[in-house]
């Protein structure tokens, strides 16, 4: 006896590629601050986000362990991002956004709460910047959800 099963729904085009192009934002967010800050850890503190600010070397004292360690978390997660993007599967994708959602919020409720070390600007321009990747990544899993059924008549 051979079971069947309906066939699988297929995501859209359009679906495909909201998906691969958030995971590649993702991907490139992570890599670009994975590389800086694991290459030139010193760098990364006193000069991120760059354009003359500097919005890590005024929470606390340098640490170069800390440094490379964010660097690496970071390298990480840009990698697996990468990966899903390029192999789209739904565990991987899922994954990879999930993941991005998990590191984001605690680090948004952090400086949200700790805003002491900034003026006003940096202050709600840092919040505000560290909401871009987990509403990408939120994005990401909206675009795989299963597509809506279509009902036929027979």
């Amino acid at each position: 006896m051979t079971a069947t099963s309906a066939p699988t729904p297929t995501r859209s085009a359009s679906g495909t590629l909201l998906t691969r192009v958030g995971l590649v934002i993702l991907a490139f967010q992570g890599l670009l601050s994975g590389i800086w800050a694991t290459a030139t850890p010193r760098g990364y503190f006193d000069d991120f986000p760059g354009f003359g600010l500097s919005w890590v070397s005024p929470d606390g004292p340098y640490n170069e362990h800390l440094m490379r360690d964010y660097g690496a978390l970071n390298l990480a997660l840009g990698i697996v991002a990468l990966c899903a993007a390029i192999w789209l599967t739904r565990t991987l994708v899922t994954t990879a956004a999930v993941a991005w959602i998990v590191y984001s919020i605690p680090h948004i409720v952090y400086h949200a709460l700790n805003g002491d070390p900034y003026d006003t600007s940096d202050h709600v321009s840092i919040v505000a910047s560290l909401f871009f990747a987990p509403i990408v990544a939120i994005v990401v899993l909206w675009s795989m959800r299963p597509p809506a059924e279509v009902e036929t008549s027979s």
